[in-house]
């Protein structure tokens, strides 16, 4: 065997692109995997034994900078329109030094997670720290209903398009950014061939701000001193005009999505470019109404797990949302849940080499505690385990 490649067994092997294998075996060089199977390994090994080996995890969309936070911001069950303002109101003005050193905290607690590439919203300027062990897409947040503040937003977002090889567009939410500058992000995306990721459908009060210009959104952004009375309502089917406007960037991640109706999922399922992102402890903290993603996947719509930010969650580990959907939604297949939480985000965020198990993947995998014989048993164990890294050193054994 070349003493640049090492071949590793487990009990169960998880690629997420094929089926799981019983007893196999991976062969990996310095950096990807070279080749795998089942039986007998075609050299000397190293048995990790009663374990499953899955993928690296990806982490769709987060919001590092608030990584600092040591819970979540308001009590559970909070409008999000009124989170909006506690939001404002405990974070006031932070520094570009302390957004900074918060984003380089999530960074670390990340990595710890077993996660290997994020979806970050970030507010540029910004530094990211330099790591071998995760990749980001950095998604560079716009928002603005006052015309000078929206130009400022984007004029900053544009630089960091420019500045940084793996940033990206985000007009952040339908009641806190212009249509136009909406149009802008989503033209600048096709320019510059960059994915662009939005806050879509969020909740019932996001709908009927842009549907009638009215309701509790409205009341807020009122009370904060940025209502623009020419900016609401937008149309009269605002969510199927926005789907259809994100679908022309190269890649659209829809963030969240949880008040999505039926005829909306059918409009985003015509466009294979885009990706659902759903944050499954967000939505519980916020105490919406069941998550539409059993009908999303149905419709043949790739959904991608994500944190969201230590503002609305507890901490920053994907595995955590894997397992909270294991057990609150028996009707999702545990081999769609791992999917979401791999393969499904590197495609979005198009990493195709993370996120799967096959050969040219790289490798970075991880793995969880397993002596089951059957699958029952594996996704039960998958469900009460937790998952760790594994620091592969590829070298003889």
């Amino acid at each position: 065997m070349n003493e640049q490649t090492r071949i590793i067994r487990a009990r169960w092997i998880l690629p997420i692109s094929r089926p799981p294998i019983h007893g196999g075996w991976i062969r990996c060089d310095s950096q990807q995997i070279v080749d795998f199977g089942s039986g007998i390994p075609p050299g000397q090994s190293v048995d990790l034994g009663d374990v499953a080996i899955l993928p690296g995890l990806v982490n769709a969309h987060t919001h590092l900078e608030f990584s600092d936070c040591r819970q979540p911001i308001g009590q559970p069950g909070v409008a999000l329109h009124r989170w909006i303002g506690q939001v404002i109101a405990a974070r006031g003005e932070t520094s570009p030094e302390q957004r900074q050193q918060a984003i380089a905290a999530g960074f670390t607690e990340s990595v710890a997670a077993g996660v290997r590439l994020i979806g970050e919203i970030t507010t540029p300027p910004c530094d990211y720290p330099r790591s071998t062990a995760i990749q980001c897409v950095s998604f560079a947040e716009v928002l603005g209903l006052a015309k000078q503040r929206g130009e400022e937003r984007f004029d900053a977002a544009r630089q960091h398009n420019i500045d940084c090889d793996f940033a990206a567009w985000s007009p952040h939410a339908p009641y806190s950014t212009s249509l136009d500058l909406v149009r802008k992000c989503v033209q600048s995306a096709i320019q510059t061939n960059r994915p662009i990721a939005m806050h879509v459908a969020e909740s019932p009060a996001e709908r009927e701000l842009i549907t009638s210009g009215d309701g509790p959104f409205a009341t807020t952004l009122k009370s904060l001193g940025v209502w623009q009375d020419e900016l609401f309502p937008w149309s009269d089917q605002p969510i199927l005009d926005l789907i259809d406007l994100l679908s022309r960037a190269p890649r659209a991640l829809l963030i969240h999505c949880n008040d999505l109706r039926g005829d909306e999922i059918q409009a985003i399922s015509r466009h294979s470019n885009i990706t659902v992102v759903y944050c499954p402890r967000t939505h519980h903290f916020f105490g919406y109404d069941q998550h539409p993603v059993r009908q999303l996947l149905d419709a043949g719509i790739p959904v991608a797990l994500g944190t969201d930010s230590r503002a609305s969650n507890p901490d920053l580990n994907l595995w955590s949302e894997v397992q909270f959907l294991l057990r609150s939604r028996p009707d999702l297949s545990p081999q769609s849940v791992l999917k979401m939480a791999t393969i499904h985000g590197a495609n979005a965020l198009n990493h195709r080499d993370l996120g799967q198990m096959d050969a040219g993947s790289k490798c970075q995998l991880g793995t969880v505690s397993s002596t089951a014989t059957n699958l029952d048993q594996l996704h039960a164990d998958l469900t009460t385990h937790a998952y760790e890294s594994l620091d592969l050193k590829c070298s003889s054994p």
